[in-house]
């Protein structure tokens, strides 16, 4: 999404919770090109066809939720119909894929957008026709939605300032004596980004603290350059706190072309695999993972509840938990669901 300053960032999450317009992560379809879509088989006892529009399958994030979506519409034999953007950058297309499906007989609609703003003409669209929607992962912005009479059911999505928040804590827990750490966020401006980097800081301790902080743009390489530069810059360096995986694994490259590793502690957030075998190998010291697979699934499951007349929570929090060197072994076997329990308002809904 573009670029928003941290203090608008507080006010869209306050007016998105006021005006009950929620997000969350979608899922995409079976077919492997990232414009394609996909049919699950109808039955009978099906609740009628849902759609998603969500992100391009350009990243392994999104296609974890495809996953959740699929699987989920596959057991409760629900007919879905995925359509997702070219590429995480391609706002226009992804409009363009919502208008042509807000025009056919669809009951329920997940939505995914790229931007706050992109798809708000489409769910306008939907919202005239009373279709529910499902926001998921990145909020549609409320003052656009308000504007434009759009109206969103439920958000299901991941907390990140409590994301980052429990990230602070966990680098207290692992610098008990304290010292200087670094932040390498994502885009600069990038609501997600800020929100994590926010939330650390009201994690960590009196006696951690933060020396600097720069941008990465969500980039391993990009992120081992910085890592790099910030070592130099500041040898006294105990922690880097990373806003995704992508960059953790880079800062942990960085860390180990140094010969720093085990020295300097990395925390990432986001929970992919390769960053999991990362804990377990010693180059990354935490993960707070969140996890894709149940946001795509909650997504369908909330359209289920709609279509069925059940009144929808305004917004959900999808599970956010901790992973160490300690639970990494469950992590990796339960991928890509939690290693613990969670809430699921949706299913109970369903029951």
């Amino acid at each position: 999404m573009p670029p928003v300053a941290r203090s608008t960032t507080s006010r869209r999450y306050a007016l998105i919770l006021g005006t009950g317009l929620v997000a969350s992560l979608s899922a995409c379809g079976s077919s492997p090109a990232a414009g394609g879509g996909s049919t699950g088989a109808a039955s009978a006892a099906g609740t009628g066809t849902i759609a998603a529009v969500i992100k391009g399958l350009d990243n392994p994030f999104f296609q974890t939720m495809e996953a959740g979506i699929k699987e989920a519409a596959s057991s409760s034999k629900t007919a879905v119909t995925v359509q997702a953007a070219t590429a995480i950058t391609d706002t226009s297309g992804q409009a363009d894929k919502l208008s042509g499906l807000a025009g056919q007989d669809f009951r329920c609609f997940i939505v995914n957008p790229i931007s706050g703003t992109n798809l708000i003409q489409g769910v306008a669209q939907l919202s005239a026709k009373n279709v529910p929607i499902v926001n998921i992962d990145s909020p549609i912005d409320a003052s656009a939605a308000k504007a434009a009479n759009a109206k969103i059911a439920t958000y299901i999505g991941t907390d990140n300032v409590e994301a980052g928040t429990m990230a602070g804590k966990t680098m207290g827990e692992l610098l008990p004596a304290g010292g200087d750490v670094a932040l390498v966020g994502g885009i600069a401006g990038d609501v997600t980004s800020d929100a994590r980097l926010d939330g650390f800081q009201k994690g960590i301790p009196a006696n951690v603290k933060v020396v600097q902080t720069v941008a990465a743009d969500w980039d391993r390489q990009t992120a081992l350059t910085k890592a790099t530069d910030i070592m130099r810059a500041q040898p006294g360096l105990k922690g880097f706190f990373a806003a995704n995986d992508d960059m953790g694994l880079g800062i942990s490259r960085a860390i180990a072309n140094a010969g720093k590793t085990g020295q300097i502690k990395v925390i990432s957030v986001d929970g992919n695999k390769d960053a999991f075998e990362a804990v377990k190998a010693g180059g990354i010291d935490a993960v707070v993972a969140q996890y894709p697979y149940v946001i795509g699934a909650m997504g369908l499951e909330a359209c289920r509840a709609a279509v069925a007349g059940k009144a929808l929570p305004l917004s959900v929090k999808a599970p956010v938990q901790v992973v160490t060197k300690d639970t990494v072994d469950r992590a990796l076997s339960s991928a890509p669901k939690p290693g613990e329990a969670y809430d699921d308002p949706f299913a109970a809904l369903l029951k």
